[in-house]
């Protein structure tokens, strides 16, 4: 198999949300594949230490204001990420955020922040971006999802419908934009630690038990999130649009602690 299916070299990649967490990490990924970097954030000054250490890997990079909560700040992002590179092959629509709270206490503010943020900031954003892809007849969209895609936990109900609502966005606008030869795909993490969760990550027990409940038995590292969103940047994934891909450890598959011994019984001999 050709490397060149996975190199980026060329290609101008933006990543929303990349003044922590997750998205930095998906962002590095990609310009070590070879691809050229616009990165956002909220406050552009969170962002320049980044910004250097992207250049520093021998890409170009640039750093734009984006509240994705605000229709003006999305337009203005569109036409300055244009501005910066003259065009836009790839978008990872990473930007989100959280409020962990039991269903009876999630407050209508609660709802309209997290809604706002991850699933409509998700499409507008999208959109604006796709207008500059579409008329290129390329483009590489990359939602950003969860394990909450597809399952339920207590305390993220909110969260999990705007997840669960990028997973079906992700399907319509792969069947609206193909004709234009734009992929649209969700990648989903499952239970990796970021600042939005790292004080579950501080309760041991806590931890044992989730641990007792992904089949690989440890939580995500950021790292593990690279192959998967390099292909879905690059020609390896040409022909995949509309999919969800979850690297989660295997714990969508509803894996509990097991009650009977699982070691692999003794080979017989003959």
């Amino acid at each position: 198999m050709s490397s060149t299916l996975f190199d980026l070299s060329g290609r101008v990649a933006i990543v929303t949300g990349t003044s922590r967490g997750l998205g930095q990490y998906m962002a590095r990924a990609l310009a070590k594949s070879g691809a050229d970097l616009v990165l956002t954030s909220r406050n552009r000054d969170h962002l320049q230490a980044f910004e250097s250490e992207i250049k520093a890997l021998g890409r170009r990079a640039v750093s734009l204001q984006l509240d994705v909560r605000d229709k003006a700040s999305i337009q203005q992002f569109a036409k300055d990420a244009e501005a910066a590179f003259g065009l836009v092959d790839i978008l990872v629509n990473n930007a989100g955020c959280n409020v962990r709270k039991p269903a009876l206490e999630v407050t209508w503010d609660d709802w309209n922040l997290i809604l706002d943020t991850n699933l409509r900031g998700s499409f507008f954003v999208a959109q604006a971006v796709a207008r500059l892809m579409v008329r290129r007849r390329y483009g590489r969209i990359i939602n950003i999802g969860s394990v909450t895609s597809v399952a339920g936990y207590a305390g993220l109900g909110p969260y999990g419908a705007s997840r669960g609502g990028i997973r079906q966005l992700t399907m319509s606008l792969a069947d609206d934009w193909g004709k234009y030869g734009v992929t649209v795909n969700c990648l989903a993490p499952g239970w990796f630690r970021t600042e939005q969760n790292k004080v579950l990550y501080e309760n041991k027990e806590w931890v044992e038990y989730l641990c007792d409940r992904i089949p690989l038995k440890r939580p995500g590292q950021p790292e593990d999130l690279d192959a998967a969103v390099v292909f879905f940047a690059s020609e390896a994934s040409r022909y995949v649009t509309g999919q969800t891909l979850l690297v989660d450890g295997g714990i969508s598959t509803g894996a509990t602690r097991a009650l009977v011994s699982t070691t692999p019984p003794k080979a017989s001999g003959s």
